[in-house]
């Protein structure tokens, strides 16, 4: 197999053989000419395919190591197209520390038509054996977590779910395949927001799932159909073109980042940080063996509770206050009263006082006096 960078710009995106143009064309279509009745050239409506989209699938699939990989409007999208394979009375075990609008989906849309939710520490076995049902059908797993960072074993995680007769689904936003492929560790499906690093810009919007599972990518698939949740040809451009500098852009990421969290290891208003980077992380040692970097993603708390964190959000430059993440750009933000908040009230509420970093790709001495300067 090819190395991660040569796939990445190469695969979905071979030369045109008419005009030799080396990226995709943006196919600007909704309908596609059929050489007979009921016989398409190539589809029988943008929404069932597009050439651009196609690409797009072919490339992030290969890269997470997946013989099938769809692609959907948002993140939540995707999600929601894969909880759409459950049924009313199932059960999905979801971590104690996960995104606000995973959860949000789960309890409000999915609750109300009949889906049952329980939270539990992933990185406890035990806890993680006493939250399934009869009814468990899906163990849902960030690692690193949004926003604690938290890190588990997807190859442990991975044998309890089939002990039994679980799917294991792993949110590999944070990580990419660049730095971490679920699916060769065990895991059954890969959900993404495609927003984040994978656009890497800040401009687009998109979800994708991969699996090695036939079945369920038919399920998926006619999902993608049916519903219509799906990006638009420019939205799967702008998407292929980020991933073929997602190596370079991740490898500088998580080198800022490594710094930003030792500096602010080492600062006397920081309380507590929280990246997988550090050796004092909890989860470092499984880190470093299931991933190839630890990201560029940083949360940490500061003294002086949530004033003293707006402050620190609302003071800073460099770093913009932004929900998101996964852009060239810093963003900060206070994940409480910003991407949380929808927890509020219930065991995912995160701290009032943590800040969440998505350390970007500007020079690290900018952002280390960016924070130094906020923290005063």
């Amino acid at each position: 197999m090819r190395g991660f960078n040569t796939r990445a710009i190469h695969v979905g995106s071979e030369p045109d053989p008419i005009t030799g143009a080396v990226n995709p064309p943006v196919y600007l279509t909704s309908t596609y000419a059929q050489d007979s009745v009921g016989k398409p050239r190539f589809s029988d409506y943008a929404r069932v395919d597009n050439p651009t989209r196609a690409a797009l699938e072919s490339c992030l699939a290969g890269l997470e190591e997946a013989r099938h990989g769809v692609a959907f409007a948002s993140g939540l999208a995707g999600e929601d197209a894969l909880l759409r394979t459950l049924s009313p009375g199932d059960h999905v075990i979801l971590g104690s520390d996960a995104y606000g609008g995973t959860f949000r989906l789960m309890s409000r849309i999915f609750g109300a038509w009949g889906l049952t939710i329980s939270f539990a520490d992933l990185s406890d076995m035990d806890a993680v054996h006493a939250a399934f049902q009869p009814t468990t059908r899906m163990l849902w797993v960030e690692t690193p977590s949004n926003p604690m960072l938290h890190i588990v074993s997807i190859a442990s995680l991975a044998a309890r779910a089939h002990e039994r007769g679980a799917r294991l689904v792993v949110d590999n936003t944070f990580a990419t395949p660049y730095l971490q492929r679920p699916l060769t560790l065990g895991a059954d499906v890969v959900v993404h927001s495609t927003t984040k690093y994978v656009g890497g810009h800040s401009d687009v919007l998109g979800g994708f799932v991969a699996t090695n599972d036939d079945e369920l990518a038919d399920m998926l698939k006619f999902h993608q159909y049916a519903i219509g949740a799906v990006p638009g040809p420019l939205d799967c451009y702008l998407l292929l073109r980020g991933l073929k500098t997602l190596g370079v852009r991740m490898d500088r990421h998580c080198t800022n980042a490594r710094l930003v969290a030792a500096f602010l290891s080492g600062h006397d208003a920081v309380d507590q940080v929280f990246y997988p980077g550090l050796p004092s992380h909890p989860g470092h040692e499984i880190a470093a063996a299931q991933m190839d970097d630890f990201g560029g993603m940083v949360s940490f708390t500061v003294k002086g509770g949530n004033a003293a964190a707006r402050h620190v959000c609302e003071t800073t430059t460099v770093f913009t206050l932004a929900e998101s993440l996964g852009g060239v750009e810093s963003l900060i933000e206070l994940p409480a009263d910003m991407t949380h908040v929808s927890t509020s009230g219930s065991m995912l509420e995160p701290s009032n006082s943590l800040i969440r970093l998505s350390v970007g790709i500007e020079d690290v001495d900018d952002l280390l006096a960016d924070l130094s300067g906020a923290l005063a």
